[in-house]
């Protein structure tokens, strides 16, 4: 039986690197009042002999766990089906990896899940949240709150759970909608028909409300609530076709919609663009390339959403309980979208 050889410890580091265990200690754990030829020395040290910060012991110095809670309010069936939130994920972690924090990952499965996430944050596990997929009825914000936590959203909060201090990352939600729309109007489609998100999204109500934008007069059954899902789009388009036989352009909520609506409609008989046109929103590759046709869609930068949550969150972290934490903190930040010409429009 091998025996495991000791981890190296402050006090080794210090004797290799020439310098007291205090510098050790301050050169680890990120603070500041030490001259950079010692700081290389430190580093150096700590390289050669393998050093591994006993992350337990660094709390207690750092008052910090270089960890963050990803919450996703959605069952994880929803969450590994889609690609949506795959790419947010890749951002954070890309943004937190880069700054040597961990990602910790709590979905919801039901209201039930919602205490037990709460009592984690409140636990000290983590240093703070990056909370998605909020419904417009969801306790969680107010819970997270409760837990004393830092937070940064994903998407705009709803009524039930904004504050005025809320910090939140979004994509022009309702800008975008009104693009897609003004692009189908523009090649001359006349009953242009509406597959929503989830209503108690605040995405899927922006972009209903880019569509009204456009088609303030638009009949209302060309107007369909869905979920975001392709099976949705699937039983939208069926409605519509059912409702409004003469429907000649579609804009879907999002990409797999739009991809659940292109199989009704090629089932029907319709072609894809010559007799209904459909437009998507999200342009997730995986989705909107392998279409067919390939899909019209409105771009928004998933991946870059996930980052910036990433990157406030850490910055706001960083400030700690400075008096001027906020004073130049945006509340709010709304990304652009872009209209991404393909086959389908």
């Amino acid at each position: 039986m091998t025996e495991t050889a000791p981890r190296p410890t402050l006090e080794a580091v210090a004797a290799r690197a020439g310098v007291s265990r205090a510098t050790v200690s301050r050169v680890v754990n990120g603070g500041d009042g030490v001259r950079e030829p010692l700081v290389q020395r430190v580093r150096r040290a700590v390289e050669e002999l393998g050093y591994v910060p006993n992350q337990a012991a660094r709390s207690l110095v750092t008052k910090r766990h270089d960890a963050v809670a990803v919450v996703i309010a959605e069952p994880e069936t929803r969450v590994f089906a889609d690609p949506f939130f795959a790419l947010q994920l890749r951002g954070i972690s890309k943004e937190l990896t880069a700054h040597d924090n961990q990602l910790v990952l709590l979905l919801t499965e039901g209201r039930d899940d919602h205490a037990r996430v709460a009592r984690y944050l409140a636990g000290g596990h983590v240093d703070g949240a990056l909370v998605f997929s909020l419904h417009l009825d969801d306790p969680l914000p107010g819970l997270i709150r409760g837990a004393g936590v830092p937070t940064v959203f994903g998407g705009r909060p709803g009524w039930s759970h904004g504050t005025p201090d809320a910090v939140y990352v979004d994509s022009d939600n309702r800008g975008g909608a009104r693009e897609a729309v003004r692009h189908l109007v523009g090649l001359g489609r006349r009953r242009i028909a509406h597959i929503t998100g989830a209503l108690d999204q605040t995405s899927a109500v922006d972009r209903l409300d880019g569509f009204r934008d456009v088609m303030a007069d638009a009949d209302p059954l060309l107007i369909v609530e869905s979920d975001f899902t392709p099976a949705g789009g699937e039983r939208a388009m069926r409605e519509l076709l059912d409702r409004c036989p003469d429907v000649d352009a579609v804009f879907a909520a999002n990409d797999l919609s739009a991809s659940g609506a292109l199989r009704v409609l090629r089932a029907s008989g319709r072609r894809v663009p010559e007799d209904v046109a459909v437009i998507g929103f999200d342009d997730m590759l995986p989705v909107a390339e392998q279409t067919d046709p390939p899909l019209t869609t409105i771009r928004q930068d998933i991946e870059e959403m996930g980052r910036l949550m990433a990157r406030l969150l850490l910055r706001d972290l960083d400030r700690g309980n400075r008096d001027d934490s906020a004073a130049d903190a945006p509340s709010g930040v709304i990304l652009p979208t872009m209209l991404i010409r393909r086959a389908s429009a």
